[in-house]
Order: C-alpha cells, then sequence, then structure tokens
C-alpha cells in the first residue's frame, strides 16, 4: 500500500517565476494537466482516499481527481505551501536571494523551521489517513512541500533531490509503511508535450 504524493497543475504565476498569492488559480494548462492526471489515477484504481492542501491550485487539481475516482476531497491546510509573506505576488528573478531556500521567516511568512515542523504533522496525518483504508492515499500538494519531504522523512539523496525539477501535476510515490522506500519520483508520463510545463518555470514558492 502507497501513499501518491501530486503536485498541482500549473498556474500562470508558476510559468511567469512569480511567488505565488494563497489564492493563485490553475491555468488552462493547469486544468488539462489535472484532467491528465485524474485520468491516469482512475485507470490505475485502487485508491481510498485523497487529501488534498485547501490552497485553490492544489484544491482544483484535486477536485478532477475525485471526480474521476468518485471520491470526497478531504481538506488539509498542514498541506499548504510555504508562506512566503510578502514576497508574495513578486517575481523571483527579481529578489537577489533564492526564498525557496532561505531559513528567516520573509516579513508576514513562515520561517523554514516552522515550515518543516508543519509538514512532520502533514507526514504523520498521511500515515494516520492511510492506516484506516484498504487503498492507497492521494495527497495533492505543492512542490515545495514535496522537495521538504523528500529531503526529510522520504530521505531522498541530497544529490538527486538537488537537481529535481518537480513539474506540475507529477507523481511522486512512496510505500506507506517504514522505511518509506520511494517506488517513483516525479513522474509526469500522463503529459503530452503540450501539456508539459516548462522546466524554467518555478517548482514551489
Amino acid at each position: 500500500m502507497a501513499i501518491i504524493l501530486v503536485r498541482h497543475g500549473e498556474t500562470a504565476l508558476n510559468a511567469a517565476r512569480v511567488m505565488q498569492p494563497a489564492a493563485a488559480p490553475l491555468s488552462e494548462r493547469g486544468m488539462a494537466q489535472a484532467l491528465a492526471v485524474a485520468r491516469r489515477l482512475a485507470q490505475q484504481g485502487g485508491i481510498g482516499a485523497v487529501l488534498s492542501s485547501d490552497l485553490p491550485r492544489a484544491w482544483h487539481t484535486a477536485e478532477a481527481i475525485a471526480e474521476a475516482l468518485s471520491l470526497p476531497i478531504e481538506p488539509s491546510a498542514r498541506l499548504q505551501e510555504r508562506n512566503f509573506g510578502e514576497l508574495r505576488g513578486r517575481p523571483y528573478d527579481t529578489l537577489g536571494f533564492d526564498p525557496l531556500v532561505m531559513d528567516a521567516a520573509p516579513p508576514g511568512g513562515e520561517s523554514a523551521a516552522d515550515f518543516a515542523r508543519r509538514l512532520q504533522a502533514a507526514f504523520d496525518e498521511m500515515l494516520q489517513r492511510h492506516a484506516g483504508l484498504h487503498g492507497d492515499l492521494v495527497v495533492v500538494t505543492h512542490g515545495l512541500v514535496i522537495r521538504t519531504l523528500l529531503g526529510g522523512p522520504l530521505q531522498l539523496d541530497a544529490g538527486r533531490l538537488r537537481e529535481l525539477h518537480l513539474a506540475n501535476t507529477s507523481l511522486s510515490i512512496f510505500d506507506a509503511a517504514p522505511p518509506h522506500a520511494l517506488q517513483l519520483l516525479n513522474c509526469t508520463r500522463h503529459l503530452d508535450d503540450a501539456e508539459r510545463d516548462d522546466a524554467r518555470s518555478l517548482s514551489g514558492g
């Protein structure tokens, strides 16, 4: 039995490399990506529940998946992207530093340590929810959330993590039972060439 991490579909701000406000919606391509991953998961079968960040870009991705699976969506605020406070809405490339790896909390935002503690609680929540299922758990969330889980409780090699661009609606699957071995990483075979995001787009933030 497994837990399936799904990054949300593309947003216009992802593509434009802008730090995203909480309410950023999916782009037209993001909606197409969400439908594509929903079809893949429906064909795969064996899924017992869908857990999602309650931010719109993740929630709308989860809606496509839940409809294809005929399952409800269970919201979790713990799965939200890191809160970058006053940096949200600003072009990433004009900041002069990399906010995705900063330790300190930006004004009005969340520190790396607070974010990591929240994600440990989210990871525990996933395991607890999966324990009550007869099937796999789909978790729809955000790029930096998945990256932090990979580097933390899932113990992905630092070199592989450093080179990883998490694509929109990519699947990363790990065993629900310890030691939580990765079965699949950043897979987007459900997307055609027109649906794939630009490798320069922001993956997180």
